[in-house]
């Protein structure tokens, strides 16, 4: 038999577009053993030596200059790829891309970052004749995902649907499916076994996330949260920021024994699964794979923007709440102290309530769409 094969394009701006292609190139392979998958990073792949200074500008500007990012994603709100980014674009990505294209000759693509998407929907009005699946990695939908040329958007809510929609995409080509995950966080392994593997103990449990890229440190927030270590046993996580890390280390607020320091892991789906509440920034992926455990969310320096967007989401749905103050984190230390069992009660109402929602949507949707290549490529 002839194996089907998935491109998933994405790029570095934050770890969760690229971790999103993966959960899908993970999904995809787990439904079929006949589906070959291949994940890029496109900027990264075709200028590995300007991407990562391109990537590390952005990094800089979110960090320092957040508003300015806020001020950009109002402004491009309503309104697709400019023009001149569409022509650094086509010098850029658009003939090595289509060579790409050609060599791996998919039988669908799928885009999970804006970017890719414009360079494919650019190559499919000019002649690239391949099924084009958009996964839109947020609660919002900027009109930077948009084109014309999409056959298929994949989206989170019924909300981001009817945004679509009012912007002239029809209803037929927009699928609700929730953001992809990786599988492994829709199991429930054994919480012991996961406490014997990290050395934890079986006592209230703080999880405390700074993103992949680890910089959303945020050290008032830290520093209250070791105050409860006694009574809370907190975890850690700062991803690739070693500096971060090793500052914690040797710093005396944090060397108790509940206190826990990771910097990138990968078991994060284990760490949720012992812990009883997620202390993040709302970006999509995370707040999605918070959601699929059922901890509750304290969000906090959402980047203006989409992960506004995002925490608004999920706060209106009652799953989260943003940390105007310390209050709110000592609200919540107290609920973890003294309500323990009514939050875990509502943990498991919430667990059984989302498993309806079947964890391999999104990869099921793209695999439907192998019918729609009827002309080569």
């Amino acid at each position: 038999m002839i194996k089907k094969r998935v491109l998933l394009l994405s790029e570095g701006f934050g770890a969760g577009h690229t971790q999103a292609a993966y959960a899908l190139a993970s999904s995809l392979r787990k439904l079929s053993p006949d589906i070959q998958t291949k994940v890029l990073e496109l900027g990264s792949f075709l200028n590995p030596r300007v991407a990562p200074l391109i990537i590390t500008a952005y990094k800089k500007t979110i960090t320092s200059q957040p508003r300015l990012v806020g001020l950009m994603y109002r402004h491009q709100y309503k309104k697709s790829l400019n023009r001149l980014t569409t022509l650094a674009l086509h010098r850029i990505f658009y003939t090595h891309t289509r060579n790409v294209v050609n060599q791996l000759r998919p039988d669908v693509i799928v885009c999970t970052h804006p970017i890719p998407n414009a360079v494919i929907s650019r190559l499919k009005r000019l002649g690239v004749h391949v099924p084009l699946c958009t996964v839109i990695t947020d609660y919002d939908a900027h009109g930077t995902w948009i084109n014309s040329e999409v056959d298929r958007f994949l989206v989170s809510t019924p909300e981001v649907k009817y945004k679509l929609m009012r912007r002239g995409v029809p209803l037929s080509n927009i699928l609700v499916t929730g953001i992809p995950i990786h599988p492994n966080f829709w199991e429930h392994p054994s919480k012991d076994n996961i406490r014997d593997k990290f050395k934890f103990k079986d006592m209230p449990t703080v999880l405390v996330m700074a993103g992949g890229w680890g910089i959303t440190s945020d050290e008032i927030v830290n520093d209250y949260l070791s105050k409860w270590s006694d009574r809370i046993q907190i975890i850690f996580c700062l991803g690739s920021n070693d500096k971060s890390r090793l500052k914690m280390e040797y710093d005396p607020k944090y060397n108790h024994p509940n206190i826990h320091i990771f910097g990138f892991i990968k078991e994060i789906d284990e760490l949720m699964e012992v812990s009883d509440m997620l202390v993040t920034k709302p970006g999509g992926m995370t707040c999605s794979e918070g959601l699929s455990k059922g901890i509750p969310m304290l969000f906090h320096h959402p980047l203006p923007g989409q992960e506004e967007e995002n925490c608004q989401y999920f706060t209106s749905q009652g799953l989260g709440e943003p940390i105007t103050s310390i209050a709110v984190i000592e609200k919540w230390m107290n609920k973890l102290m003294y309500e323990y069992q009514e939050i875990s009660n509502r943990r498991q109402e919430h667990l059984e309530n989302i498993a309806k929602y079947h964890p391999m949507q999104s990869a099921k949707s793209i695999i439907d769409m192998f019918e729609l290549n009827k002309v080569p490529s």
